[in-house]
């Protein structure tokens, strides 16, 4: 019992702090989406190695050590990551140099990432010495996993914030060390867990006078604060201007031009706009803009109304008053649904979603969403959406990311246009748009508008400066395939633009699979395609190396293959923060169903009979079969809906699971000898899985191309069996 309860009790406090360490991360590098994926294979990497240097005589009384240590430094690491830009020399607002920047991901993972590997050999030894397999306590801890999963969600979606949340998966940690400390041997023990039991309730007490304070470090002028499952929302006030900030990276400023540049110059291309719709955004001061062109009705559609009821009394009174005006409704869904589902038809439809720079933010700049656009707007409509660039020079990167947005655009509209500058604007329309300056002018007059910076002047120098035709000509030239759900070409470009803040001569390199540098891939098929099933037959010669390829096959499959159907749901279905982590729960659910499954079956075969082989097959082929049924669901043009897409990510995680129960048995005499080794190649495929899917082989070739792949790495992993 001891031994079970210890390796469930690993899978929650794991996962839930994965996750809550995960998110502070998001928060201390600006949202950025690369450092995500990154913290996350370091963190499987970390674990990895903690499985690897575990003890080869486990005790339930250094479990319970171990949870211990686990409960102390979550937080720790919490407050070492708000800390860590002062900590580490960083001036508020810029990033950290990018060596600092690793170092302070790799010291905020390193205590919990070791000690989740550490816990797993330990308990899982535990397991072993009781006469059970490794598959047994693979499925375990994947349960665990389950629980932790669901419980993290639970509470981001009813408001829990992070820093509780990390005291919370504390205690619970340290519960399980009272559980495991044995007899009256542990006396000491006992009394420690009693003491940190003590810190940590009262830390829990005084968490919203803390979190307040730790966020201060950063943030001079604090307003308010708050968690969302969306992120975390942060208001200042210096010098009479308020600053609101999306994990930590700036927003919107009151004193800023922005909300003013996107409203008019998109107004003021349409003779009367009356019923407009905005997409994101539109408490930036964005809806007070536009109710100066006296339109009917606004819809504004946001994916959290929780920003603006914590910082409504902060903003100033013009925009307070944009919020309640009678043509003004809010709405609070996904903007994608809204337009699925929405019967009306607009003049004018705003895009005001954050740039596309990830995967979640990508899917409002495909050429499915602006088909959606198109059907909702009435005959001359007009479509807008803003992109940061730059004044005067585009780097190679910033061109094709936008580029592929254009193509986007040119797809469904044959009129576009583009007026260049920090923020480009672009608009769209089936209708011929205004390219002359007077327009403009005379619509502006004409309205009585009077504005900081959308005057006549500044009109005429957008229309009439070099770079109005150049960069529509650049973006018509450039050689990049439009920006499609399916195959999201933005995403690359944004991760170069923004490593190469650090690398400057990334902003001129040549990224594989687009443009002249699109026959590398060629060149890495032919390596990959000669390379592999030489690695995979000569393996056969060594079975310790044979069955650690496989289960690092397995995670490998198993991390890319969750990748692209949960992407494939978010861009079709939305992102609602509940369906996501349902999604992930099914996959883990698989985890935990799939190796006890198999073992049960392997062990009625007979491990060592070479008819168990058959099962290893049948598990490859399973995931041959799966692709093949997922590649139905992502280029379909229905969505897959929840449940199918639950369904294969649920059957892809038995898939997993199952071929770890078979590495773990086939041949094996010591399980205890295979735990380490085996729960390391797993991570470690995970690792590979989680870095290359998401950075290289789903922006390059796309979901469909992508499980294609997946299909042939199952096929090829057949000489492993």
């Amino acid at each position: 019992m001891i031994d079970v309860a210890a390796l469930f009790l690993t899978g929650l406090v794991s996962l839930f702090g994965q996750i809550v360490l995960l998110r502070e991360l998001n928060v201390a590098f600006y949202g950025i989406e690369l450092i995500y994926l990154i913290a996350l294979g370091v963190w499987m990497l970390l674990t990895a190695v903690g499985a690897l240097i575990g003890g080869r005589r486990p005790s339930a009384g250094r479990t319970a050590v171990l949870f211990l240590c686990f409960a102390l430094f979550l937080p720790l690491g919490v407050v070492f990551l708000r800390a860590s830009r002062l900590l580490l020399g960083g001036v508020p607002g810029a990033y950290l140099p990018f060596p600092r920047q690793m170092a302070a991901l790799v010291i905020a993972l390193l205590p919990a990432g070791l000690l989740s590997g550490l816990l797993f050999r330990e308990a899982a030894g535990l397991h072993a010495e009781r006469g059970r397999t490794l598959a047994s306590a693979y499925g375990i801890e994947s349960a665990g996993g389950l629980a932790g999963g669901l419980l993290a969600t639970l509470c981001l979606r009813y408001g829990v914030q992070n820093l509780p949340l990390a005291v919370a998966c504390g205690l619970i940690a340290v519960a399980a060390a009272l559980f495991l400390f044995p007899g009256k041997r542990s006396r000491r023990g006992r009394v420690v867990a009693v003491a940190l039991t003590a810190i940590l309730i009262a830390i829990l007490y005084q968490s919203p006078i803390l979190d307040r304070r730790m966020t201060g470090w950063n943030h001079q002028g604090l307003l308010a604060t708050r968690d969302s499952p969306y992120g975390r929302i942060t208001a200042t006030a210096l010098a009479g201007q308020v600053s609101v900030f999306t994990n930590d990276a700036l927003t919107f400023e009151t004193g800023g031009t922005e909300a003013e540049l996107f409203a008019h110059l998109t107004a003021l291309q349409h003779p009367e706009p009356r019923r407009i719709l905005v997409l994101g955004g539109g408490w930036d001061g964005t809806l007070r803009e536009l109710l100066r062109h006296q339109p009917v009705r606004i819809d504004a559609v946001v994916l959290d109304l929780e920003p603006i009821a914590l910082l409504r009394r902060h903003l100033p009174a013009e925009i307070r008053a944009s919020l309640t005006d009678p043509a003004v409704r809010l709405t609070r869904a996904d903007p994608r649904r809204f337009l699925k589902k929405s019967g009306f038809a607009w003049d004018l439809i705003l895009v005001g979603m954050p740039e596309p720079s990830s995967g979640e933010t990508n899917r409002f700049y495909t050429r499915e969403f602006f088909a959606q656009c198109a059907a909702r707007l009435h005959p001359g409509g007009i479509v807008a959406l803003r992109l940061p660039t730059a004044e005067n020079l585009w780097t190679p990167q910033t061109t094709r990311r936008t580029a592929s947005v254009y193509h986007a655009l040119a797809s469904v509209f044959p009129e576009i246009l583009v007026l260049p500058g920090a923020m480009t604007v672009m608009t769209a329309s089936t209708a011929p748009l205004p390219r002359s300056p007077e327009i403009l002018t005379d619509r502006l007059r004409e309205r009585g508008l009077k504005t900081r910076l959308v005057s006549p002047p500044y009109i005429r120098y957008l229309f009439t400066n070099d770079r109005f035709a150049d960069v529509e000509k650049r973006l018509k030239a450039a050689a990049v395939p439009a920006n499609t759900d399916i195959r999201p070409v933005c995403y690359p470009f944004a991760v170069m633009s923004w490593l190469a803040r650090f690398f400057p001569k990334l902003a001129l390199a040549e990224l594989p699979g687009f443009g002249a540098a699109e026959n590398g891939w060629t060149t890495i098929g032919w390596i990959l395609g000669i390379g592999l099933p030489l690695l995979f037959f000569g393996s056969r010669l060594q079975p310790s190396w044979r069955r650690g390829l496989l289960a690092a096959v397995a995670g490998f499959l198993g991390i890319v293959s969750e990748a692209v159907l949960i992407l494939a749901y978010q861009a079709k279905e939305g992102v609602l923060y509940q369906d996501i982590g349902l999604l992930l729960a099914a996959f883990m659910a698989g985890l935990a169903l799939g190796a006890p499954v198999l073992r049960d079956l392997i062990l009625g075969t007979g491990v060592k009979k070479k008819r168990v082989r058959g099962w290893g097959v049948a598990l490859l082929a399973g995931f041959g079969l799966l692709d093949f049924a997922a590649i139905g669901t992502v280029t379909g043009g229905a969505a897959g809906g929840l449940l199918l897409t639950a369904a294969l990510l649920a059957a892809t995680g038995f898939q997993v699971g199952g071929l770890f129960a078979y590495a773990g048995l086939w041949g094996v005499r010591d399980q205890k000898k295979v735990i380490g080794p085996l729960y390391a190649a797993d991570l470690i495929g995970g690792c590979l899985g989680a870095i290359l899917g998401s950075l290289a082989l789903i922006p390059i070739f796309g979901l469909a191309g992508t499980l294609k792949g997946m299909i042939l790495l199952a096929a090829l992993a057949l000489l492993l069996i």
